[in-house]
């Protein structure tokens, strides 16, 4: 070989050498940053509170060995499916239309429109790294997509932007029809919350159907409306990898303004009634599929079941205190049954807002999971 091109040829592996330990050093870093938060605090560790074990079947029996997850799995799901509304079958080709493209950091910023639903499509933004993918991915559901990469008024919420500056695929959605509020779902029995879920279903396969994905590594995130709209995604729906939920309320809550699943736009819709937004009153009763939930002892901690084994982290800030890790305990209960760890994370702030304290936690889970693979 030539002197010259024996040179560069080991300078290409010095460099992909180097590209490789920056790439491992990085994933130890997130591994390390995000592996504290796996563990409750000592006061809430093991504490179950008043919770129905999501490890009892409907007869009360017990969920005894792993072999039988699988079937009180589908018992929750076939619950909670009949109280909201069966979802239609998932859209495995959405169509998924480019519209303009425009360089941005070390990425490319795509306007698309992409079909949400039967009948269904919304303007979204497609934020694709630079460099050889296949890459991991993550769906960024919130009120409009603009926020998720950092062109809305709250700059903290830009989870999108930074995830793909971190080499991840995004796509970034808002609400069916452009207002949160009238998400009409189209059907019938059906709820606006998993009427959003189906949405996001459709949305793993429009990311999953790119060639710059790998479609065994997609996620979801989303913060407040986000949140309850990527935790309804991601348990509904099996096939995303992990999810993040940043304050969304991970269970009901009355005395909580903003924990309002009982608002007719997630839980509360009921053709019939018109109940006055706001706190359950006697003149402003419960309503819908909410009502029927409480009345029954159904709470979001079985929801959270459903992502077992898969990893979430819980973004915590006025609405998820740590307290919340009562209910958490429970998928814990689940993980361990079906012998996998430090698979429910929570993080902790002081207000409801995303800081860059929190962002760099969310972001590092992600990377833990979807880049390290553990």
């Amino acid at each position: 070989m030539h002197p010259r091109r024996l040179t560069n040829h080991y300078s290409l592996i010095t460099f992909l050498v180097c590209i490789g330990a920056a790439q491992l050093q990085a994933a130890d870093s997130a591994t390390q940053l995000i592996s504290p938060f796996f563990t409750p605090p000592a006061e809430f560790a093991g504490q179950l509170g008043n919770y129905r074990s999501p490890l009892l079947f409907n007869d009360s029996s017990h969920v005894k060995t792993a072999a039988d997850w699988p079937r009180r799995r589908a018992e929750i799901l076939a619950q909670w499916h009949g109280l909201m509304g069966a979802w239609p079958p998932v859209l495995e080709k959405p169509k998924l239309e480019f519209l303009s493209q425009s360089k941005r950091d070390n990425f490319t910023q795509n306007r698309v429109r992409v079909e949400l639903a039967p009948g269904v499509s919304g303007e979204a933004w497609l934020l694709i790294p630079d460099g050889k993918g296949p890459f991991p991915a993550v769906l960024v559901p919130f009120y409009e997509p603009e926020t998720s990469i950092g062109l809305g008024k709250n700059p903290g919420r830009d989870f999108a932007a930074q995830l793909t500056r971190k080499g991840f695929v995004s796509l970034s959605i808002g609400s069916p029809g452009g207002d949160a509020r009238s998400p009409e779902p189209g059907r019938d029995g059906w709820q606006p919350l998993s009427f959003l879920g189906y949405i996001g279903a459709n949305c793993w396969h429009a990311l999953a159907n790119l060639p710059q994905v790998d479609s065994k590594r997609i996620g979801v995130a989303g913060h407040s409306y986000g949140g309850k709209w990527a935790m309804f995604a991601s348990c509904f729906y099996e096939k995303f990898a992990a999810a993040a939920w940043s304050d969304p309320g991970i269970v009901f809550d009355e005395p909580r303004g903003s924990v309002n699943y009982w608002e007719p736009w997630y839980l509360g819709r009921d053709p019939q009634v018109t109940r006055k937004p706001g706190l359950i009153r006697a003149d402003s009763p419960r309503t819908g599929a909410y009502k029927v939930m409480m009345e029954t002892g159904r709470d979001l901690h079985e929801v959270h079941a459903l992502m077992a084994p898969r990893p979430f982290l819980v973004s915590g800030g006025s609405e998820d205190a740590p307290s919340r890790w009562i209910p958490l305990n429970h998928t814990i209960a689940v993980n361990d049954l079906l012998g996998a760890k430090n698979r429910v994370a929570m993080t902790n702030r002081k207000d409801h807002s995303p800081n860059d304290e929190s962002n760099a936690q969310l972001v590092a889970f992600f990377e833990h999971f979807l880049k390290t693979g553990k």
